[in-house]
């Protein structure tokens, strides 16, 4: 073999089997920091309104206003929009204006959980309960959100329009909330000889409530009245306000750290709050003006197909961009935005499945993610044939690959899972269309999908800083 090669391959193979702690040895106290930093995230956004909430404010902190008060855009001007309180865009506004395209990260903040029903609240007198009805939201395994402690999280409108904020079971000394299993002495008819989907079902996933009832055995349902005198005397809502209420039910856990050497982080919501994340925290360090515009956008819905007002299919963020090209550029008009979006780059920041010990044999061990490998790159995502996937360009792929190696970022390449296994999507194909060159790029997760979820804290730190170089840095 050329020596050359040799050497080339030496370089491959070597970056593929070494841990991201040795090639970034000298930031791994920056890697804990961050890590420490990530977790306050997860535990104050455990949904995605207060994941948005949480990161504008913080915005706001680094410099950024509401585009409709930044007055006249100029390279260094920092703004942003939000778009029903669960989408957010932030742009740092680059020397070049946006003429040669934007430099994009976008995310999504939306994750897997059990939504609360309309009519949620009942009664069952044989077990003296009350309970809410759910309906889960994205891709669960059912069965691992029973017997768990659970926490009520979100907002209810008041029939007068008033806005409370409603969160239950994460703080320490809150009552929590569970789903009861059947006991394992009396599953055999019910439970044992059934498929994974079956053992538990969709109106199973009923939430233990309260257990006490008013003090008169005279009233019917006095355990679900004593519930709402609680609800009421807390939030001031009545059973109707259910109907305009939007509750989350999520782990009532917050961001641990995993392992003797504190190396891992558990906790729920990891896809894809880790990457918004990572964006974000990349946008806000950025020291100086980039030379390219730098966005940062947060996507809801991914967990259900990107659709509607706040998802990624919504015209949220085509609107917002076009705000930004009108305010900085010279006879703008809707052929020249379009030739702006085809000049821009976008990654699309989401997480990869990581390789877990017990279960191999679901990837192809040469392109699966890695746990402590450092950030991960997917050329494509979606399902068998690549349906449903972007493909980035392998134009594209060698400038990243350039980029992520000049400045010393660990990475690696994977797909998620063999070709006939199953499969997944992301965000990117929606900004692909626009004719943006698009690649998805993340931090490997061990357990995706599950009420908690395993991060590498060195891979979180590679995804941060994969973001802020490709905002510093990346020139098309």
């Amino acid at each position: 073999m050329d020596k050359t090669l040799l050497e080339e391959r030496k370089k491959t193979l070597f970056r593929q089997q070494t841990s991201a702690w040795h090639s970034l040895s000298d930031e791994t106290k920056a890697a804990r920091d961050l890590s420490e930093e990530y977790k306050v995230y997860l535990d104050e956004g455990k949904n995605e309104r207060f994941f948005i909430e949480k990161a504008e404010s913080d915005a706001r902190k680094a410099g950024f206003v509401p585009f409709e008060e930044a007055g006249e855009l100029k390279g260094g001007s920092k703004i942003f929009f939000t778009n029903r309180k669960k989408n957010l865009l932030l742009a740092v506004i680059g020397k070049d204006g946006v003429n040669k395209g934007f430099s994009l990260c976008a995310s999504h903040v939306d994750a897997p959980r059990l939504d609360v029903k309309p009519n949620p609240l009942n009664e069952d007198g044989d077990s003296s309960t009350a309970y809410l009805k759910t309906h889960y939201y994205g891709g669960v395994k059912k069965y691992h959100w029973v017997q768990i402690p659970l926490a009520l999280t979100g907002v209810v409108i008041l029939k007068d329009g008033t806005v409370k904020k409603v969160d239950i079971g994460n703080d320490p000394a809150d009552p929590v909330f569970t789903i009861p299993d059947i006991l394992i002495h009396l599953s055999g008819k019910i439970q044992a000889d059934k498929k994974m989907p079956e053992i538990i079902t969709g109106e199973q996933l009923n939430v233990l409530l309260a257990h006490q009832p008013v003090d008169d055995p005279e009233l019917k349902d006095g355990i679900k009245l004593a519930a709402l005198e609680f609800l009421n005397e807390k939030y001031g809502m009545t059973e109707e306000d259910f109907l305009s209420a939007e509750l989350e039910v999520v782990p009532a856990a917050n961001a641990r750290d995993l392992g003797l050497d504190r190396s891992m982080i558990l906790a729920h919501g990891q896809d894809d709050r880790v990457c918004g994340f990572a964006n974000l925290k990349a946008l806000f360090d950025l020291k100086e003006t980039p030379e390219r515009t730098c966005v940062a956008f947060l996507a809801d819905k991914e967990e259900v197909g990107s659709r509607g007002s706040t998802g990624m299919d919504s015209h949220f963020f085509y609107h917002c961009l076009s705000k930004i090209a009108h305010g900085v550029t010279e006879n703008y008009s809707e052929i020249l935005f379009r030739d702006i979006l085809n000049n821009s780059h976008a990654l699309s920041t989401d997480v990869a499945a990581a390789v877990d010990y017990n279960f191999k044999s679901v990837h192809d061990m040469g392109n699966a993610a890695k746990m402590g490998r450092g950030v991960n790159i997917n050329k494509y995502t979606g399902a068998r044939g690549k349906a449903g996937s972007n493909d980035a360009d392998a134009e594209y792929l060698a400038a990243l690959r350039q980029l992520l190696d000049e400045h010393n970022v660990p990475w690696q390449i994977s797909e998620l899972g063999k070709v006939d296994e199953g499969g997944g999507g992301t965000v990117a194909f929606l900004l692909s269309r626009y004719g943006i060159h698009t690649i998805d790029m993340g931090t490997p997760v061990m357990g995706m999908h599950a009420p908690l979820e395993i991060t590498s804290k060195i891979d979180v730190y590679a995804t941060y800083k994969a973001c802020r170089v490709f905002y510093e840095s990346f020139r098309g």
